[in-house]
């Protein structure tokens, strides 16, 4: 019946660029409502943190008429790392599937593990994914999204379903994580807390969430099962029995395994982004195509076929980062951040922390940046949380659930928007499936800041 639908199946969300141009309107109405002004800033072991306290007006600069439509090609400019690793990573997973060596090992795994077990399957992605985002980061995982749809489509799913275990898992478990350095790491350096103090009841929570994760996906493969209408370049070419892999597979896959562990080393040691992390894909890229003896005329339309096809997911990271482009101007996000800090120090001690995780994810949307975000809030809410009664480990447990869940819904987050392009999937289509999902990790998430309330987590 029709009345059964859940709302969030009938509700149909705009078409992403409309969505998120509509919101780039908005924000730049807002900056004639709200007043401008600004924090005092200071240098603190040579990071730049918020002066408690130190709020005041300055004259603002709303954003006109003309300002909306030139924030755009600014976005596209600080997006730019974003838009480039898309095309990169786009470009390497058209040469590593014109080799057929993933195909083959999605294939022989499954063939291995029986289609009647592909619960048992979506678990272990999903897991693996969460380990990723865990230990490894969120961009860093960009160019791994793909291997989750050829799964997902192995097992009779779609690509959302792939996205669940891809985007959500690694989401998830970079939300969540113990060891998150741009998220707990800097909040409790700023909370004069040990570093991943706590971590075993971080552990605890991320592996709830994942569980959560792996479930949704289970049960999203009945509901959303593949469609002819998808992109067929997710789908496998052949029967399950019939693949194996051979030398050439182990040869490719081999390089691609290496040039990972290279970029990982790259990032836990000398502390490589979005620019190296880009360099090393597109080194992965030309030496399958030189192992493979790919022709150069041939690996350069490869190569294109693969970034152009992944052109309208990277043309929305821009067009979402110009929102941040017209908030900045405005002057206004310190404004936001004052406003809702003086909210919670009216609230009960446990509605305050709960409401501390709404916060920042309102706060994500206009700093989407992890640490960016630590730097500019916690100097504030540490001090406000010492008033009302909620321990520092607590507040930056509240912090890390707001700023990260967040990730994985708001249409500023490049990271994400990256994911999907990457995944082949739409931000309308990857909002209206994950939202259920965040729904009940935040409410796991709530039952934890309110125990760690009442049992005084220090």
């Amino acid at each position: 019946m029709n009345d059964k639908v859940p709302f969030w199946k009938k509700f149909k969300v705009p078409d992403p660029m409309v969505l998120i141009f509509s919101v780039l309107v908005m924000s730049a109405i807002v900056t004639h409502i709200l007043p401008s002004g600004t924090f005092e800033r200071e240098e603190v072991n040579g990071q730049t943190r918020v002066v408690p306290g130190s709020y005041h007006h300055i004259d603002g600069d709303p954003a006109g008429f003309f300002d909306i439509f030139l924030a755009v090609p600014k976005g596209l400019m600080e997006a730019s790392q974003y838009l480039f690793i898309v095309f990169i990573a786009g470009g390497l997973f058209n040469v590593l599937s014109s080799t057929g060596a993933l195909e083959n090992l999605v294939g022989t795994i499954v063939r291995k593990v029986g289609l009647k077990n592909r619960g048992v399957i979506i678990w272990i992605t999903t897991f693996v994914f969460g380990f990723f985002g865990v230990a490894v980061g969120f961009e860093n995982n960009i160019a791994l999204v793909p291997i989750a749809m050829l799964v997902a489509r192995a097992i009779g799913g779609s690509n959302l379903v792939g996205a669940g275990m891809a985007v959500g898992g690694i989401g998830v478990g970079f939300a969540l994580s113990p060891i998150n350095p741009y998220t707990v790491g800097v909040s409790q350096q700023i909370a004069d807390l040990p570093l991943f103090s706590g971590w075993q009841v971080r552990g605890v929570l991320v592996t709830i969430a994942l569980c959560i994760v792996a479930w949704y996906s289970v049960r999203a493969i009945e509901t959303h099962p593949a469609s002819e209408d998808e992109d067929d370049e997710n789908s496998l070419s052949k029967p399950i029995e019939e693949y194996s892999l051979e030398s050439k597979d182990w040869k490719v896959l081999t390089i691609f395994v290496g040039g990972l562990a290279y970029m990982l080393y790259g990032v836990f040691a000398h502390a490589w982004y979005i620019n190296e992390i880009a360099a090393t894909f597109l080194a992965i890229a030309i030496f399958v195509g030189i192992a493979c003896r790919i022709p150069g005329d041939r690996f350069v339309q490869i190569m294109m076929e693969g970034a152009s096809s992944v052109t309208a997911g990277a043309l929305i990271i821009g067009l979402a980062a110009s929102i941040q482009i017209v908030l900045e101007e405005g002057m206004i996000i310190d404004t936001v951040i004052q406003g809702l800090a003086g909210v919670l120090s009216s609230l009960p001690v446990t509605v305050a922390a709960i409401m501390t995780t709404v916060v920042q994810g309102i706060l994500n949307f206009f700093i989407p940046s992890g640490s960016g975000q630590a730097m500019v809030t916690m100097p504030i809410l540490i001090p406000l949380g010492d008033l009302i009664g909620i321990s520092r480990q607590t507040m930056v447990m509240a912090f890390q659930v707001g700023d990260g869940l967040t990730n994985l819904i708001v249409p500023t987050s490049g990271g994400t928007l990256a994911m999907l392009a990457m995944g082949r999937v739409s931000y309308s289509s990857w909002l209206r499936f994950s939202l259920p999902l965040m729904l009940g990790i935040y409410a796991l998430s709530w039952a934890f800041i309110v125990a760690a309330v009442l049992l005084g987590w220090q």
